[in-house]
């Protein structure tokens, strides 16, 4: 069998595995003890606080922990019993005797600071968890042994719900309009070109990924699919702790990572920096025919090798002055510089009709790039007397700045003769700035309202020139290309404002929101002296209801609005190019895309398992096209010119079933694994303009993925991770892709009493990462190609932590634990 089959027969295994022993469980009647655990200092919850309850009588441990409002829940045969409230660095609160013999609510549990603790060793639970919400996914990266030394596209790739192909394109549920947050904002460290800023972000630097597939009010109406929102770490125990990570591996890549915070009462400092020198060598192929008249080559094969090296530095700098102890104010830096040599060859063959070979050639792309990113963030946040009510009150200022160079040459292997040289200078800027006020204000224990404000304003400018050899016999100078050569600006400005309306009846949840944008944009280009203007403003209705039908076992409805807005390249009307033979013109009268999302969702808890499926259903109007045509210019060496645009053209409907299961088996056997099946019809029809001919972009396709993590925890304080994921095979009305399967392993063994480890990963170990696609364009052309963006790696890592030391401890029920080791308890009520 192939690799897919194997993995989709191991995949379906477990998973039938896990459902007989859910459903051999059978439990007694039990009651259930409920409260909260907050901080006796500031009142703020404490989430993930355990509580450990050891019957008296068959001296048995059983627990749970609090959710994000420091809440928990927790079923538990009635009896006699000891009861612990612990948090990591707090004092423990013990109850001894307690009799629970019915339900009952232990209150308000207040925890203190260890002072002791503090000024000794600090405890990092180093734990990788997937939290399983239903509003929500929560990836808390914490020891994932096979993202070490990676950055944050690694990390994405191992997030439910989450894909991430073979050039570095997000995509959620399938769907590629997602909106990538960092630390609940837009931010130019998401860069213009989002795959290579996320490749630049080091995975030390991020705590945790939520995914919200069905955002409310509060958040941007950006991204159809929903929101991917990258939590940056920012450490606050107390005194000073940290950690100094060295990485080594093959291809060529040294790194280092530095992560420490010092605090006291009334400050804290923190910061985060890592520097990375690597190769990242990749391939691909291509064989594509032509059907033109006019075009001399009917076939034209090549193959090339991309020699990349990147070096970078990513630093994180902030301070959090407690101005008392419910309210603080933040101030964060983040500066990250690249800085990359690439030395791209492709060996082309060209041939004619009858299959000789016109023509051999070998072109030479030398291409450096340097990249700017910086953030200033300033954050005020009011929690009043702690009783839920909240201000908060953000100012952001980011910029982004590339500057790229590509000298080009292509030689006649036949002939030995030079007969292209080139040169392309690319200049990409981005400004972003943001207010964001947000207010939380509680009625009683069940009533709450939000309202909340946010200005964005977003400038990118792009300039484009090519100049090239025209005079070969002389040695003629680079001439300009006036009908490529454009400068464009493109600036945006969104107001919006939100209210919403929160309310628990009981056993039902309710959370309705209506958020207002008004966006004005501005397009000037430069070169051809025009701008032009636009403005539109929309309503976004949400509305999420909760259904609470036994203690671990809950049911969410979910809908709202979403909208895609056109931006850069897919406004700008001057040609870009991708090859020679391949140039791209955008639209500046495309309009955004509005989409309506619905959604069920169901989680269920056991003792050892979690299940989330859901159901989703999303239509999009005015959904955009790529129209591919030929120009019927020819290059230099005979080849049709390709031209691709976008318009607003189809009608798109999106339904799928996603489930995300976590089961531990054993102590030292944890599993996660996630299954993502989706259909997508679509509808419209172009007609060429000029030919009048007709292209029906009428499709119906059907895909899925899934995605399976193990990881044990082995004897001698060894721990390996294994990582497997195939992306099924997707097509649309112009390309058909082949699946995809990768695996990833990884093993890590603690020394020097937890205070240090050393980790060995082994990324793409099959070396089968990569995409194979087939496009057909009727009587224009067909390409058959093969892209792999980086071949198989090979990593060390070195991590010495000092004031730390690693817990194995207390791990919560149904979470995907990659610490592997103490006792398991319960979740966080749903």
């Amino acid at each position: 069998m192939n690799k897919p089959t194997v993995f989709l027969a191991v995949f379906l295994l477990s998973i039938g595995t896990i459902i007989a022993q859910g459903q051999k469980r059978a439990k007694a009647p039990q009651v259930t003890i409920s409260g909260q655990i907050v901080d006796q200092k500031t009142n703020q919850p404490l989430e993930y606080a355990t509580i450990v309850l050891k019957n008296l009588k068959t001296q048995g441990v059983s627990g749970g922990i609090t959710d994000e409002k420091g809440n928990f829940s927790i079923k538990t045969p009635k009896g006699t019993y000891d009861v612990n409230f612990e948090y990591i660095s707090f004092k423990t609160v013990t109850q001894k005797g307690k009799v629970i013999d019915k339900s009952m609510n232990f209150g308000i549990i207040k925890l203190s600071e260890d002072s002791k603790t503090l000024d000794e060793v600090v405890i990092i639970a180093e734990k990788t968890t997937v939290d399983i919400r239903l509003d929500k996914k929560i990836y808390n990266i914490g020891k994932d042994l096979s993202v070490r030394g990676g950055n944050a596209s690694d990390v994405l790739g191992n997030v439910p719900s989450v894909q991430v192909d073979v050039e570095g394109a997000v995509s959620l549920r399938g769907n590629e309009n997602v909106t990538i947050l960092i630390d609940g904002r837009p931010s130019a460290l998401v860069g213009i070109n989002g795959a290579d800023a996320l490749r630049q972000i080091p995975a030390e630097a991020i705590e945790k990924v939520e995914v919200i597939t069905s955002p409310s009010a509060r958040y941007d109406a950006e991204g159809t699919a929903g929101i991917i929102n990258i939590i940056l770490r920012k450490n606050k125990i107390t005194g000073f702790n940290g950690s100094l990570q060295l990485d080594l591996g093959a291809p060529e890549r040294y790194g280092a990572a530095f992560n420490a915070n010092l605090r006291n009462k009334k400050w804290n400092f923190f910061t985060n920096t890592g520097w990375r020198y690597r190769a990242n060598p990749g391939n691909s192929y291509s064989d594509s025919r032509f059907f033109s008249p006019n075009a001399r080559n009917d076939r034209v094969i090549e193959r090339r090798r991309f020699g990349r090296l990147g070096r970078s530095l990513f630093t994180s700098f902030g301070t959090e002055y407690y101005i008392n102890q419910n309210s603080s104010i933040i101030g964060n830096i983040i500066l990250n510089k690249g800085n990359d040599d690439d030395v791209n060859t492709n060996i082309i063959d060209r041939f004619n009709i009858s299959g000789a070979l016109n023509e051999a050639t070998l072109r030479t792309e030398d291409e450096g790039e340097d990249e700017d990113r910086i953030q200033y963030t300033l954050d005020y946040i009011n929690r009043f007397d702690g009783s839920g009510k909240r201000l908060s009150i953000n100012l952001q200022y980011s910029t982004e700045a590339e500057d790229i160079l590509n000298n080009i040459t292509e030689i006649d292997t036949q002939t030995n003769i030079l007969n292209d040289l080139e040169q392309v200078i690319e200049e990409q800027n981005e400004d972003r700035a943001l207010l964001q006020i947000d207010y939380v204000v509680p009625v009683g224990e069940k009533i709450q309202y939000e309202l909340g404000y946010r200005g964005n304003y977003r400038n990118i400018f792009n300039s484009f020139f090519l100049a090239e050899r025209q005079d070969f016999v002389n040695n003629g100078p680079l001439i300009p290309d006036t009908g490529l050569n454009n400068s464009f600006d493109y600036r945006e400005l969104i107001n919006a404002a939100y209210f919403q309306y929160g309310q628990e009846f009981d056993k039902i949840s309710l959370l309705a929101g209506l958020r207002y944008e008004y966006t004005g944009i501005e397009i000037e280009q430069q070169t051809s002296t025009t701008v032009d203007k636009k403005s539109y403003g929309n309503l976004f209705p949400t509305l999420n209801i909760g259904y609470k039908l036994k203690d671990g076992e809950s049911l969410n409805i979910g809908y709202n609005r979403r909208i895609r807005r056109p931006r850069g390249r897919f406004l700008n009307p001057f040609p870009s190019r991708s090859s020679e033979s391949n140039i791209f013109s955008g639209n500046v009268d495309i309009n955004p895309v509005i989409s309506d999302a619905f959604e069920i969702g169901y989680l269920k808890r056991w003792k050892k398992v979690t299940l989330s499926t859901s159901v989703y259903y999303n239509r999009s109007n005015d959904n955009w096209e790529f129209i591919q045509e030929n120009t019927g210019q020819l290059t230099d060496n005979g080849d049709p010119i390709l031209r691709r645009f976008p318009i607003n053209l189809s009608t798109q409907d999106r339904l799928g079933y996603e489930f995300t299961l976590n089961y531990r088996p054993f102590k030292f056997w944890n599993i996660n694994s996630d299954f993502n099946l989706f259909r997508v019809s679509t509808n419209g029809d172009y007609v060429d303009p000029n030919t009048m001919v007709a292209q029906n972009f009428d499709f119906k396709n059907t895909a899925f993925s899934l995605r399976l993590n193990q990881k044990l925890s082995l004897p001698g304080k060894t721990d390996v991770q294994i990582n497997m994921n195939y992306r099924g095979p997707n097509r649309n009305a112009q390309s058909r892709r082949e699946g995809i399967f990768s695996m990833n392993i990884a093993a890590s063994k603690d020394l020097f009493k937890e205070k240090a480890s050393i980790n060995l990963n082994v990324s793409d170990i099959f070396n089968s990462r990569k995409r194979q696609q087939t496009i057909s364009i009727p009587g224009v052309s067909e390409q058959y190609s093969e892209f792999q963006w980086r071949e198989r790696q090979i990593s060390l890592n070195f991590i010495y932590r000092f004031n730390q030391k690693k817990k194995r401890g207390r791990q919560r029920r149904g979470g995907q634990d990659f610490d592997g080791g103490g006792e398991e308890f319960g979740s966080p009520t749903p």
